[in-house]
Formats: structure tokens, sequence, C-alpha cells
């Protein structure tokens, strides 16, 4: 059984005539010990559908149908009481800024000690000894004296260590990562990339790390789901997903990187992705990247209708009516998947 379920989950901002969907019937399972990474450009539900999660959403939005289950327990039917019992215990976070997420009045030392004193039965001295190990871990220079520190005295990598060393405190068996590498250099980024990797092994974490940025899930995510405009639009293995795109929007991604690594790319024109994401309330019964699609011609059968996610191959999910390389011989039907990736 997965360590976390999640099936047809929408979420929904405002009420009655004035609801609109943000996330629209995301469906993933992650299993213990291992990565999955969430990418799409800013605006395409990622951040929402982490939150959605451990249920801190705003009171505005709300969890309109789905069901979220972790270690056998639906986060969607629990009390608050029973979330508190779980966010941090269970399930640690990484917010995407650190600065905005520790509170800038409080040494960081004490913020870390907080969430060992409220969910573990142990004294001030034993937390900030605990707390002082935990910063070491996270390979803060200098531990003890930065304990001490404000956050504004510490750099945007170091904040982003104390935020992680917070999220795993209590050894939780899942971590949350929001975008936990916005606003840093490429140095410190890969830093903080293989630091959580190297928690995770140590640990026996899962992992669901959300980006941007394709480059950033691919040296550490298992499985792959590329999110576009509130839904999944291409879901898989990491191998399969990236080293071959079904989807168009995967593909645009893909060629928009970058690749140092290849000397005849290094002069190549990166691909620009022309056009905006649809706003929440305006994406139609069609294809949501149909707009912005190179391929898209007005006959398209995704023009008329919204293509479902099918499997293409074992374990490998697209929602296209143009797969890019269909794996499937000719004449053999597509696997249809619906909205369930599980």
């Amino acid at each position: 059984m997965p360590l976390l379920e999640v099936d047809g989950l929408k979420i929904a901002v405002g009420s009655g005539t004035r609801s609109v969907s943000i996330v629209d019937s995301v469906s993933f399972a992650v299993e213990a010990g291992q990565t999955l990474g969430i990418v799409g450009e800013s605006g395409s539900g990622k951040s929402t559908l982490a939150l959605s999660l451990i249920r801190l959403l705003p009171r505005n939005v709300r969890i309109a149908a789905g069901r979220i289950v972790f270690d056998g327990s639906d986060l969607s039917a629990c009390s608050e009481r029973e979330l508190r019992a779980i966010r941090g215990l269970q399930i640690g976070f990484v917010f995407q800024d650190p600065m905005s997420s520790l509170n800038p009045t409080r040494r960081v030392g004490v913020q870390v000690a907080e969430v060992l004193l409220r969910h573990r039965e142990m004294t001030r001295r034993e937390a900030f000894r605990r707390t002082e190990e935990l910063f070491e871990s996270v390979k803060i220079a200098r531990a003890k004296d930065r304990m001490r520190a404000y956050p504004h005295e510490l750099s945007g990598g170091m904040c982003q260590r104390v935020t992680i060393a917070m999220a795993v405190a209590r050894s939780p068996k899942l971590i949350i990562a929001d975008e936990p590498t916005t606003a840093l250099d490429p140095t410190v980024e890969a830093q903080v990339l293989s630091l959580l990797d190297e928690l995770k092994a140590e640990h026996g974490m899962a992992m669901i790390l959300i980006s941007h940025d394709l480059r950033v899930v691919s040296g550490v995510a298992d499985d792959v789901a590329v999110m576009y405009a509130g839904e999944f639009v291409e879901y898989g293995s990491a191998d399969a997903v990236l080293k071959r795109p079904e989807h168009p929007y995967t593909e645009a991604l893909l060629k928009s990187v970058p690749r140092l690594d290849d000397p005849a790319a290094r002069h190549e024109r990166l691909l620009t992705i022309a056009g905006a994401l649809p706003k929440p309330g305006e994406w139609g019964a069609v294809c949501r990247f149909a707009p912005r699609c190179p391929h898209f011609r007005a006959d398209d059968a995704c023009a008329t209708k919204h293509p479902e996610l099918r499997e293409l191959a074992p374990r490998h999910w697209a929602r296209t009516a143009h797969p890019r390389h269909l794996s499937a011989k000719p004449g053999e039907p597509v696997r249809a998947g619906g909205s369930n990736c599980l």
C-alpha cells in the first residue's frame, strides 16, 4: 500500500455559482522512500496542491472532491486536532520562501526547538541539544552560534537549511518541499537539493519535490508529474517522462532548459513557449494547452474535447490527443487511464 495516495483531488475557490476549480481531478501515489517531482509554470496549481495535502489552504479555498490517504488515514476527513498531530510529526513541509516562513522576531534555534518541544516529551535543554545536532546535520557551520541568530542575520541558503532542519526534526515519513531552491544561486541550489536527498535516504523518508524547473527534479526524482492549468498533463517514471516526453508541454519545458553537458547545444537558441497559462474559470472543455501548442491544428481532436489522461506505456500517462512518441503499435488501442494514475 502506498504511503500517500491521492485520488481525484479537486480544489476550488469560492462557493455556489462563483465556485472555480484551481486544481482539477489530480491522482497520484507515493511509496515509502520514493521521491515524486511535480513541475510546471508558476500558477499551474503546484503549491495549492502541496498545501492541500496537509490541509493548510486559505479560508476561501476548499477541497471540493477526492481523497488524500496518508499511511491509512484519510486526511481529507480528519479533524483539525488530528491534523495537528500529523503536521510536523509525520509530514514535514519546507516552504518556498524561508524568510517569510520563519518568525523574524525570534532566534532560529528557538523556532526549531519549539517543534521538538511540541511533539516530543523532552526538556528544553534536550530540545536545544537536539536542535544543535539538527543544524549540524543540515551542514550549518558553527551550529551553536547560528542557533542564536535571527533570520535576517542569515543568508537565504542558510535560512532554507534552518527550515529543512525544522521539517526533518521529528523524522517524518514524508517531506513536502515546495520550491525549496527559489531565489538561491546555482551553487547553493545544488547543495540544498543534495542535502534533501541525503536526509531522505538517512531517515528513510518519502519526498514530494515541487519546482518550476525540470532540471531541479531530474537528479533526485523517481517519478515526475508535469502540471499545467490545474491538472497533470504527464505522469510517470522520471526516466520515461524526461527522456521520452509524450505531451507537447513537457517537450517544450525540456527544450527551454540550457544543456551545458552537450557542447553542440550550448549555442542553440532556447525554446520559448508563446502565450500564457489560462486562468481558472477560463479552461473550457477542450485541451488547456491547445492555444500554446506548436502542434495544434483547428481540426484536431483536442480542439473539440478535453483529452483524458491515458496510459501510453507501462506507468507512463499523458493527457494529449497527439503523443510525441506513441509506444502502442499501429492499430493497437492506447490504454485509457482516465484521471487515475495510481
